[in-house]
């Protein structure tokens, strides 16, 4: 790919002493793994660039599955994502790492990665609305739309007198068991009240996922770690970026 494509840095690791290794998220071949030759060096122009949440115009050539970066250049200044929305941000790009296929075009989610962003980077309160529509925007573009107005099973509409049992990678099925895989339907995951979204979103990203904890999740819990003890850390808390997909049924 010789032409220039928009951009952004997901994951970055030391290739060399002067290379780096990093994956990008691109506007039309989504994952791209690329070397970036020189830009650890001291006096290298792309140092400052190469950023997480920067917006990038990048281009890359090669054959194989390591591209060589070409040239990269921002955009604009990198999204100001501080505190609980910059470990938020570190969630959904590590999501994105390790359940995008590579060079394959996601170029709707894009936008929606992009839209995530610009919502951490304005927001005053929690990230719960943006992680959620993000989540629920990568599951359909995955493949896998959830209908939240049917049961999977019967066809029949959702009744909120009913219980439902999210089934993976099939939805919601009408049952009497109880568990944490249980949903009534008066509380049926969504995305703006955000009732049972959370707990949906990881249920249904587990398969996608496996049971490799989210480093995404440990760094948030260091970053609380060392915030003063306080009211408000149960709700920063339950506003973090999801667990490892075994915790699926933590609230």
């Amino acid at each position: 790919m010789e032409g220039w494509q928009r951009a952004f840095v997901l994951h970055a690791r030391p290739y060399s002493e002067t290379r780096l290794l990093q994956d990008f998220f691109t506007e039309h071949q989504g994952q791209v793994r690329v070397l970036a030759k020189g830009a650890r060096s001291r006096r290298s122009a792309l140092k400052g660039a190469l950023q997480p949440f920067t917006p990038l115009l990048a281009r890359w050539g090669g054959r194989g599955e390591i591209k060589t970066l070409r040239s990269a250049e921002p955009v604009s200044l990198g999204l100001p994502l501080t505190g609980l929305m910059l470990y938020s941000g570190l969630y959904i790009n590590e999501l994105l790492s390790r359940v995008l296929a590579h060079e394959t075009d996601y170029s709707t989610l894009f936008y929606d990665y992009l839209q995530c962003l610009q919502w951490l980077a304005g927001a005053t309160g929690s990230p719960e609305p943006a992680l959620r529509r993000f989540e629920l925007a990568l599951l359909t573009h995955l493949g896998y739309g959830v209908n939240f107005l049917h049961c999977a099973g019967s066809g029949e509409p959702v009744d909120d007198a009913m219980t439902y049992r999210y089934r993976e990678e099939k939805g919601f099925i009408a049952s009497v068991l109880l568990d944490r895989y249980s949903f009534s339907g008066r509380e049926f995951p969504d995305v703006d009240t955000l009732r049972a979204a959370k707990r949906f979103t990881r249920m249904a990203l587990k398969p996608y996922l496996g049971g490799k904890p989210l480093k995404s999740r440990e760094l948030f819990r260091q970053f609380l770690d060392r915030r003063p003890a306080g009211a408000g850390d149960a709700a920063a808390r339950d506003a973090g970026p999801p667990g490892p997909a075994g915790e699926a049924g933590e609230q």
